[in-house]
């Protein structure tokens, strides 16, 4: 028993990405089952029951951390396929990394850019299983569809403001295309669920939200959580590519590609993960405050 305590008591977690929002999310897990996790950050930091460490993985030198024993990596997978060999100790033994079902989703893309770093991504997953079973430490792969967290995600927040602020949303060929948006703080806990189960160990797994949804669907329900009522566009693909231009200031960092997918179905089988470690998210039913608006 004693022993067993012992190992308890040693055992330590590393979080990179910690900054991040889905980081940030198992950090506070960490904290509210007793942890105290190594977290890293590229400045300095102070938080109660963290120890921050200052380092930047795109510069492998920098990272110095006592011994830890499960990491967790919401950050670059490209660039964690890089650091790793600095992270190995003797004491890891399990490996927890987030990459993206884009890897699935992708690879046909016509955006010449868009496909170089999906096979940038696709060649660091398999460097981190082939490093971790180099060094007999136990990996997961997670690969979660589209996530948010009202007001503070990069997918659903910015159609939100965008919503928000011209009152209505343009959708490509009406937009018919299957989606399951995933709350971040439900991979925070399923990443925390595969660290604890055997049967996750060297796997790759999808992490859809609970829901399948239109594209449509999805953008009504944002409208549903702003408040507001529907109102949204069709618009014919080749319309909308002939106009990508002049649709550019309601899409200022999209590309043509990035309508077109509001036609295509991006569905994956959550059927593993919940079978493995219980993998159990949150309907997609959202509540925006008005902080959530920066115009306001």
């Amino acid at each position: 028993m004693d022993e067993k305590r012992s190992e308890t008591d040693t055992a330590r977690n590393l979080v990179i990405g910690g900054t991040g929002l889905v980081g940030g999310y198992i950090v506070e897990q960490l904290l509210r089952v007793g942890q105290r996790p190594f977290v890293l950050s590229r400045s300095h930091r102070s938080t109660p029951g963290v120890d921050w460490f200052r380092g930047d993985l795109e510069k492998p030198e920098s990272l110095k951390f006592p011994a830890f024993t499960t990491l967790f990596c919401t950050a670059d997978a490209i660039l964690l396929a890089n650091a790793l060999p600095r992270l190995f100790n003797l004491s890891l033994k399990r490996i927890v990394v987030f990459s993206s079902t884009s890897v699935l989703t992708k690879q046909d893309t016509e955006v010449e850019a868009e496909r170089e770093m999906i096979g940038k991504l696709a060649d660091a997953e398999r460097a981190i299983a082939a490093a971790c079973e180099q060094h007999n430490v136990g990996w997961t792969i997670l690969r979660p569809t589209l996530i948010y967290a009202e007001g503070r995600d990069t997918n659903i927040t910015p159609l939100s403001r965008l919503i928000r602020r011209f009152k209505f949303m343009p959708l490509v060929g009406g937009a018919p295309g299957l989606r399951q948006p995933v709350h971040a703080e439900d991979l925070a806990i399923g990443a925390l669920a595969a660290a604890s189960s055997r049967a996750a160990i060297n796997k790759f797994y999808s992490l859809p939200g609970a829901e399948t949804l239109s594209y449509r669907e999805m953008i009504g329900r944002i409208f549903d959580g702003l408040g507001m009522p529907r109102r949204t566009i069709p618009v014919p693909p080749l319309l909308w590519r002939a106009g990508f231009f002049l649709a550019k200031p309601l899409y200022p960092d999209a590309n043509v590609a990035m309508g077109i997918r509001m036609m295509k179905d991006m569905t994956f089988d959550s059927t593993p993960a919940m079978r493995d470690f219980g993998w159990n998210p949150r309907a997609f039913n959202l509540a925006f405050d008005r902080h959530d608006d920066p115009t306001t």
